[in-house]
């Protein structure tokens, strides 16, 4: 937060509307291979722009400002990824996601904010009235194919927080699965558990080539269609709804919700994961922030508090609503019992 007592400065306006080059450096670093150029050793810039194909001019000053951004240390005339930069933006870490700059940076999603004035006023999007909620969005293709890894760290502390019983043969729904990667760490988990993933068709040809890299091909099946109104079967005994519910009014979240209930197995479990803020909707900032995204992008949708998410479940028939945060991710598992 600024210091009130600080004398005026025009830093922070300049940092804010400059920010699109930020972002313009690290896609144009991960398109051209910097990070994985580097590796684990330091180079010049005259031996990374060999490496990269490039003259050395531009890699230079690109190197200078991802320096400045924290990407990337130099000594002397070499610079050195930081450890997240060669843990997530090195091509051949295990943990690699540079790939998110395709969903990102998309500019289906990045043109909903050139003239985010105009969504306010009217009240609604200025792009298209539904947004990222339309039916077979072709942005969703896209999520599932970037996104899946970086979704690793917080799919695997949520699986941790529902284990199945293992004297049994269990049933687990995956609502808007995408990458699948939250239904897969479940299933993954618990031997004995059946996984349906649930999303539009172009976005499951992606979910089930990772449950079949995953080993999972016959404990796993498909619902194809709308959440809201295809039937999602019943006697389940974990629904997830990952990142999906912050798209939507708390009017039609709750009735979703209802939906979900009448889905489980009496004692199953809903497991919710989202960007929750604290009730002063301004912190913790990564999931405070979150709103303005689903203010460009969809009709209606935000990012909602603790006890809204409380409110949502008790209205639908839920009860022992807790919160789990998931670190080191800014996402938060909120988890109710039918």
């Amino acid at each position: 937060m600024s210091d009130p007592s600080a004398a005026p400065s025009p830093q922070l306006f300049f940092e804010t509307i400059n920010a699109f080059q930020k972002s313009a450096a690290l896609k144009a670093a991960i398109d051209l291979g910097l990070f994985t150029a580097i590796g684990s050793n330091p180079a010049t810039a005259a031996e990374i722009a060999t490496l990269c194909q490039c003259p050395e001019r531009g890699i230079r000053i690109l190197a200078d400002n991802l320096t400045i951004l924290g990407f990337l240390t130099k000594d002397g005339p070499c610079y050195t990824l930081t450890p997240s930069s060669a843990a997530f933006l090195d091509q051949k870490s295990p943990a690699y996601f540079g790939a998110a700059v395709n969903f990102l940076l998309a500019p289906g999603l990045t043109e909903a904010f050139t003239d985010l004035a105009s969504t306010i006023r009217r009240g609604r999007l200025h792009t298209t009235e539904e947004g990222t909620t339309a039916a077979d969005h072709p942005a969703w293709v896209e999520f599932a194919r970037a996104m899946g890894p970086m979704m690793m760290p917080t799919s695997q502390g949520a699986a941790a927080l529902v284990p199945l019983d293992p004297s049994r043969e269990t049933r687990v729904l995956d609502i808007s699965a995408s990458h699948g990667a939250y239904g897969i760490a479940v299933a993954q988990k618990n031997p004995r558990a059946h996984l349906v993933a649930l999303d539009w068709e172009a976005v499951l040809e992606v979910t089930k080539e990772n449950a079949a890299a995953a080993g999972l091909a016959e404990r796993f099946s498909t619902i194809t269609g709308d959440a809201f109104t295809v039937d999602l079967g019943s006697d389940y005994d974990v629904v997830l709804v990952p990142n999906f519910l912050h798209h939507f009014t708390i009017n039609e979240c709750t009735r979703f919700l209802k939906r979900v209930k009448a889905a489980l197995r009496p004692g199953g479990k809903v497991v919710i994961v989202e960007f929750v803020p604290n009730e002063d909707r301004v912190t913790p900032p990564p999931a405070a922030s979150f709103s303005l995204v689903m203010l460009g992008t969809t009709p209606e949708g935000d990012a909602y508090t603790f006890a809204e998410y409380q409110q949502m479940l008790i209205e639908a028939g839920f009860n022992e609503a807790s919160l789990h945060p998931l670190p080191p991710t800014a996402q938060t598992a909120v988890i109710a019992v039918a």
